[in-house]
């Protein structure tokens, strides 16, 4: 993947602030301060870092906690259950309860305020019932410059964002999790399935079966990034700017059209403009 990713170490280096050692510094201290910590982990790049430092310092009194349910993609639960074994850290699994919620269901522009609510009271049950009283998600400071209704659930909640705390945006978050060796560090962002179906358009376990499905076949023929946005029997393709002419090459093309057809698509289409993050955002 480091050969065709987009995140380039050159392209992080020269995006990073002079003062990182300082907010890595304030991050370790945060954590060191909490007697015991239930973290959020979704396998993404933000809660992985934030998982692995904190496990380096808490050790048993760290806990991670993965939602499982039809709007997160089954390869994202997959790492975070081999990636947790491989470390030796305390892992649950729950399943999240949002598809028996009709607001959320509903797919208002909060979807995800709806969402987080109900992840992080479960999350902060399990705290509970283990004796830790401290619930953590991976926000960073870039998430301030974006929509994120979540963001505000999380808050309600009392959740901890310590790479928020600390200051980190993404780009320092990537070159700390390379410097850590972690594998995620040159991952593209990740998103919840839901975010591939336009607001006011009713989410159904089909429709997310079918994005989270069409989004593997591009995976697996070699695309880094890509969204599949769900319009009805039209799926939509985002792929970033230097993969768009892969995508049109003859074989490749066919080997698209034919097995998201088969997925369930009857029209298959590429967004010329390429990947846009939060492209359905408000």
């Amino acid at each position: 993947m480091l050969g065709s990713t987009i995140f380039r170490m050159e392209e992080i280096k020269s995006v990073i602030e002079p003062d990182l050692e300082r907010k890595k510094k304030k991050l370790l201290e945060i954590i060191q301060h909490y007697d015991g910590l239930l973290v959020a982990f979704s396998g993404g790049v933000d809660s992985t870092f934030l998982l692995a430092v904190s496990h380096s310092i808490l050790g048993d009194r760290l806990v991670a906690v993965t939602a499982q349910s039809p709007v997160h993609p089954v390869r994202e639960s997959e790492f975070a259950v081999r990636f947790a074994k491989s470390r030796n850290i305390r892992h649950r699994l729950v399943r999240s309860r949002e598809m028996h919620q009709a607001d959320f269901l509903a797919n208002p522009v909060d979807r995800c305020y709806i969402c987080k609510k109900n992840i992080l009271a479960d999350l902060l049950a399990i705290g509970k019932e283990l004796g830790i009283s401290q619930v953590a998600h991976g926000a960073n400071v870039d998430d301030l410059g974006d929509y994120r209704p979540g963001m505000q659930a999380a808050k309600e909640a009392g959740a901890a964002a310590p790479l928020l705390e600390a200051g980190l945006t993404k780009s320092e978050i990537r070159l700390l999790s390379k410097q850590m060796n972690l594998e995620t560090w040159d991952r593209p962002s990740m998103a919840c399935l839901a975010s591939r179906i336009p607001y006011g358009t009713p989410i159904t376990e089909a429709a997310l079966k079918m994005v989270d499905q069409a989004e593997q076949v591009l995976l697996n023929l070699g695309f880094t990034t890509c969204r599949v946005r769900h319009h009805d029997s039209v799926c939509r393709i985002e792929l970033v700017p230097d993969e768009l002419t892969k995508a049109l090459d003859a074989d490749i093309r066919q080997k698209i059209v034919s097995e998201l057809s088969q997925v369930g698509f009857r029209y298959v289409s590429l967004d010329l403009r390429g990947y846009v993050q939060g492209s359905m955002n408000p």
